[in-house]
């Protein structure tokens, strides 16, 4: 058990400090603290995904764009929207199991 702590006033009076208060309210604003940033967690990888999925849409247009795009740039974007939709869809598996 942790030595108990006390406060001299200005009066001169000894007053005792209430530890088990104290720690409560640390250790109960750790877990809100906690709570709060698994929530940022949450929407950081929510905007990834929404990322992706831009990424994905805009590579399958170039991918399907015809002779207008150089063959480099259309094999470029074809891989990428494969990779993107694979990608968004294994950070969405991951975050359904958290």
């Amino acid at each position: 058990m942790s030595p108990s702590l006390s406060v001299a006033g200005a009066d001169g009076k000894v007053v005792a400090l209430d530890r088990t208060k104290s720690e409560t309210a640390v250790a109960e604003r750790v877990r809100r603290l906690q709570s709060e940033a698994r929530g940022l967690v949450g929407e950081h990888v929510r905007a990834l995904e929404t990322a992706l999925n831009e990424v994905e849409r805009l590579s399958a247009e170039i991918a399907s764009g015809g002779e207008l795009y150089p063959p480099g740039v259309r094999e470029i974007a074809r891989r990428l929207t494969e990779d993107a939709e694979v990608k968004a869809q294994a950070l969405e598996a991951i975050m359904a199991r958290t």
